[in-house]
C-alpha cells in the first residue's frame, strides 16, 4: 500500500475475539472507548464473549458479536488472534473485507506438542504468510505476540512491553498509538522481516514460563527513555 492518511480509526474488529488473548485486547480497547465487533466462525460464541466483557468492565462498553465476514467488513481496522492451525484459512477468507485496512495480526506459530520450540512457517514468520495471502492492499502489522492474556484481562498497570513491526511507518505509528490505548508500552520494531523475532520470542516465554512455574512472563526494553516521545 502507497504511504496515505489512514482514516480514523473508530470500530475494531477481532477476529478469533471468543479466545482469552482476543477478549483482553477486546477488553482494553472497548474501556478506552472503541466500538469493538467480536468476530467468530459461530455467532453465538461471538455473542456470549461480547457479554463476558461487558459484564467484566462492569459498566455500559459498545461491544457486540458477529460472523468473522461482517466484523471484518465492519472495521476500520481488523485483529487477528486466531490458533496458527487456523491462521491460512482465515488469512484467505479475510481478503475481500481487509483491503485497504491495517490488519494487526497477533497469531504466534505454535506447532503443538512442542509450543516452547520456536517453528517458523516456510514465509518466514505469521505475518509474512499472512501479507502473502492478503496481498499489497493490506498493510499487515504484527504486534501482542508478547503479552500474556492474564495481563490484559485487569485494570492493574503491566510491566510487559509490545514490540511492533510490519507494513510500514505509518501503520506502525498507528498500531503504536492502539498499543498506548491499551495502556501499554509500545516500540518500533521495524519492517515485517523483524517479526520471526518478536514471534519467537513467544515460544522463549511459554518455556520460561513452565520453567519457572509462572504464567505470565514477557519482555521489557532497557536503555531508551520512556515516555510519551520514546516512539
Amino acid at each position: 500500500m502507497t504511504e496515505e492518511a489512514y482514516p480514523a480509526i473508530e470500530t475494531i474488529a477481532i477476529i478469533g475475539g471468543t479466545g482469552k488473548e482476543g477478549k483482553g485486547l477486546a477488553y482494553r480497547w472497548a474501556k478506552a472507548g472503541y466500538n469493538i465487533i467480536i468476530g467468530s466462525r459461530q455467532v453465538e460464541k461471538a455473542l456470549a464473549a461480547a457479554e463476558e466483557i461487558c459484564r467484566l468492565a462492569q459498566e455500559p462498553l459498545r461491544v457486540e458479536g458477529m460472523p468473522n465476514p461482517e466484523a471484518a467488513e465492519r472495521a476500520d481496522l481488523v485483529v487477528v488472534t486466531v490458533p496458527y492451525a487456523a491462521h491460512r484459512d482465515t488469512m484467505t477468507m479475510l481478503v475481500p473485507y481487509v483491503q485497504g485496512k491495517v490488519v494487526i495480526d497477533v497469531t504466534v506459530p505454535l506447532v503443538p506438542p512442542k509450543v516452547s520450540r520456536v517453528q517458523m512457517p516456510p514465509e518466514g514468520s505469521a505475518a509474512q504468510e499472512a501479507q502473502a495471502i492478503l496481498g499489497e492492499g493490506v498493510w499487515v502489522v504484527d504486534a501482542f505476540q508478547n503479552i500474556s492474556h492474564e495481563h490484559l484481562l485487569h485494570d492493574k498497570p503491566v510491566e510487559c512491553d509490545v514490540l511492533v513491526c510490519g507494513g510500514n511507518k505509518s501503520a506502525r505509528e498507528i498500531v503504536l498509538g492502539l498499543v498506548e490505548e491499551t495502556g501499554l508500552v509500545g516500540w518500533d520494531a521495524g519492517p515485517i522481516e523483524n517479526a520471526v523475532v518478536v514471534e519467537g520470542l513467544t515460544s522463549v516465554l511459554i518455556g520460561i514460563n513452565k520453567r519457572y512455574g509462572v504464567q505470565s512472563s514477557g519482555i521489557r526494553i532497557t536503555g531508551v527513555p520512556r515516555g510519551e516521545n520514546h516512539r
